[in-house]
């Protein structure tokens, strides 16, 4: 007779080789933009701030530390496990932009300490952090795609989630401005200025990218599937436009060249809020018809993520062009926005805990691939 200590050992033995591989082979598919779920948690925490709800505020700042921490962790392993797949990842045309995750990531992180913690160190090591993946990334990045030999056709190689470079730029440009009203002379002028050519910077990136995207729209033929969460970054590159140019005019005062630079950058963050405005409804609509008439399947996607930080950011940033414009006129929007951003992220944070308890059922109990090794 086997005894039962070896009649365990035998059935665990099968359980143990699946449950790695499907470890590995999540490892090595893990989306590039994941970063996202950091984006979206913090600046949800960061409207809950502005409108007064401190407890919630602070519950998401925590939870955003430990998940930047974990997707910092599974990062570095992918790099180290799966080299291959990470840099091929980082030269593709619908992937590879999803690498500037890490930047807003870091960018919205650093803000969370500036606004909640008053914590100016934190907030700039953050920033130089989000500087240097900035630096790395954007070079790095848009100089494959212009020398690789073999490029997809535009209606195959572009998305809304190139504009997560600009979504990246902006937040430097956010962060940097935050900083610069808590740092003494000279450096206060050199914050501003740095933050003021970032935000001209994003701002023609936008141009740039956009008008592709525009193209691709009307141009070509557009199936359900094209038509990924992602999409939802072309309001919310405008609406971190907005916030960073809001901040800028709210330095003005310690900076001569911002002061004389006011009307225009008043000008244009109308035209920036404007503009994140009028893409709302286009985006509901095409949603609609996405869902409801082309009766895609609304099932859990890391690119969601993309969607929900959109509509955190039009809150946070219509606060802040109230605060720097004295406008009373759109008081409604800001709070009406979070709680549209917090039903979103709700929806999406029960979708990643129900896809982790999927994986960690189908792992852990008997599969077709433990059967295999029976």
């Amino acid at each position: 007779m086997t005894s039962p200590s070896t009649d365990s050992a035998t059935d665990e033995l099968p359980v143990k080789p699946a449950l790695w591989t499907r470890l590995r082979t999540d490892l090595a598919g893990l989306a590039p933009a994941y970063f996202g779920l950091v984006m979206a948690t913090g600046i949800v925490s960061i409207a809950a701030h502005l409108q007064g709800w401190p407890q919630l505020a602070r519950t998401l700042f925590y939870l955003n530390n430990m998940m930047y921490a974990v997707l910092w962790l599974l990062t570095v392993g992918r790099l180290l496990w799966f080299p291959r797949r990470f840099f091929s990842d980082l030269i593709d045309h619908l992937r590879g932009p999803g690498f500037f995750t890490m930047v807003a990531g870091t960018g919205v992180l650093g803000a969370q300490y500036v606004l909640l913690l008053a914590d100016y160190r934190i907030g700039l090591l953050l920033w130089i952090v989000a500087l240097v993946l900035w630096l790395g990334l954007t070079y790095a990045i848009f100089t494959a795609f212009t020398v690789k030999e073999h490029k997809p056709a535009l209606d195959k190689g572009i998305s809304g989630a190139w504009l997560l470079a600009v979504v990246a730029t902006q937040s430097v440009a956010v962060l940097a401005a935050m900083l610069a009203a808590h740092v003494a002379q000279p450096y206060r002028l050199e914050m501003n200025f740095l933050a003021l050519s970032m935000w001209l910077w994003g701002g023609m990136l936008y141009i740039w990218m956009m008008s592709l995207i525009f193209y691709r729209y009307t141009f070509f033929r557009f199936a359900p599937g094209d038509l990924s969460p992602p999409y939802w970054i072309n309001m919310g590159a405008m609406a971190i436009s907005t916030l960073a140019g809001s901040l800028l005019i709210i330095n003005a005062p310690d900076a001569p060249f911002l002061l004389s630079l006011l009307p225009f950058l008043k000008g244009f963050t109308v035209f920036y809020w404007a503009t994140g405005t009028w893409w709302i409804p286009m985006l509901v609509l095409l949603s609609i018809w996405r869902h409801v008439y082309k009766r895609f399947p609304m099932r859990y996607d890391p690119l969601y993520w993309g969607a929900v930080f959109p509509l955190g950011m039009y809150a946070t940033c219509t606060h802040q062009m109230l605060h720097a414009m004295e406008f009373e006129l759109l008081e409604f929007l800001p709070p009406l926005f979070l709680i549209v951003a917090l039903v979103t992220w709700s929806l999406a944070f029960v979708g990643l805990l129900l896809d982790l308890l999927r994986r960690f059922d189908l792992l852990c109990s008997p599969s077709p691939v433990a059967e295999e090794h029976s």
